[in-house]
């Protein structure tokens, strides 16, 4: 099985991408990495790494362009066809031993080209960005739309949640409990999307639990949420400034506090490097696409190697539970019961 991975896409390629990539290979066996992207600086990273692409467990395919943040996403996939992005999807798609796909790059451009080159599953409307977060409890959550659909249907939020439902059973948990992204616990509660949406998540045979409040995502009390892009990524984005925040203020306040708080917070630094560790969603690997034929992965932009590494390896897993077909299944001739 190989992995292909985007080594120019990011905020930190190619350096933190190869690093990423290499230090995968270390912590797994069973797969194989292509790197995408300008070949040279790929073998200098590498080099520097001592290691290096033999045709083996690493390889890499030299392209020779890069698609930007600032690149309006279709007409990058179809205009920069010697991009690491691009070659990399084609070989995703071309060659049978190639699994899953992770990238760093432009959302909107991985999104596009996953939809043009990959396609999507069989009775799949729109694929859903999916991320995996952490929950107070130790366990995950997986929030289903974080942004590739701003406009959804009711049937669509249905779909996300007979996606999510099967990438958590091929995770290992057995009867996923689905909840809906609401504004209030109620049943009537929400829009017209969300209302309608209730009545065909609790008529579905998934194991629907109800609404959720956006103050209980991180509770433990769901394993799937089903929302919009648009208020999944709202979600998200907010998740991640109060974190942001309240670690600010902590600091600020133990710094600017005397000698007291500056000993309290070094005896419990490694607890808050612990507790900030495990915040932090990147730690778990990307968000998926899910819905589209093959494995791909949306690392965050800003990834170092330790995100991607986490990536790769939850890319790896994903394939190897063979989720892409536990989700064919659930949607097989229009299946709505998950």
């Amino acid at each position: 099985m190989k992995i292909v991975v985007d080594a120019f896409g990011g905020d930190n390629a190619p350096s933190e991408i190869v690093k990423g990539a290499v230090t995968a290979l270390k912590a797994a066996s069973g797969f194989g990495i292509v790197l995408t992207g300008k070949k040279d600086a790929i073998k200098s990273e590498l080099d520097a790494l001592g290691m290096s692409a033999d045709g083996g467990r690493l390889e890499i395919i030299d392209a020779n362009e890069v698609i930007t943040n600032d690149d309006a996403p279709t007409a990058a996939i179809r205009g920069k066809t010697d991009s690491s992005l691009v070659v990399g999807l084609d070989y995703l798609k071309n060659n049978a031993d190639a699994a899953a796909f992770v990238s760093a790059g432009s959302t909107g451009a991985v999104l596009t080209g996953a939809t043009l080159k990959i396609g999507r599953i069989e009775n799949v409307s729109r694929p859903a960005l999916a991320p995996l977060l952490p929950c107070a409890d130790g366990s995950h959550i997986l929030l289903a739309d974080c942004g590739a659909n701003v406009d959804c249907k009711p049937e669509m939020l249905l779909q996300f949640g007979v996606m999510g439902a099967a990438y958590m059973r091929a995770s290992g948990i057995r009867n996923p409990r689905v909840a809906l992204l609401n504004n209030g616990a109620e049943a009537k509660k929400g829009n017209e999307l969300t209302k309608a949406a209730y009545v065909l998540l609790e008529g579905s045979g998934l194991n629907f639990v109800g609404n959720m409040e956006a103050r209980e995502i991180m509770s433990g009390a769901a394993d799937v949420l089903v929302t919009d892009g648009f208020g999944g990524n709202i979600a998200l984005k907010a998740l991640e400034g109060a974190a942001l925040t309240i670690f600010k203020l902590m600091k600020e306040a133990i710094m600017s506090g005397g000698i007291l708080p500056k000993i309290g917070g070094f005896l419990v630094k490694n607890a808050m490097k612990d507790m900030r560790s495990k915040l932090d969603y990147t730690e778990n690997g990307g968000a998926l696409f899910l819905g589209v034929s093959k494995v791909v992965i949306k690392a965050h932009g800003s990834s170092k190697a330790n995100a991607v590494k986490a990536a790769i390896l939850q890319a790896y897993g994903l394939a190897r539970a063979g989720l892409t077909d536990k989700i064919r299944e659930a949607m097989a001739d229009g299946s709505r019961n998950g």
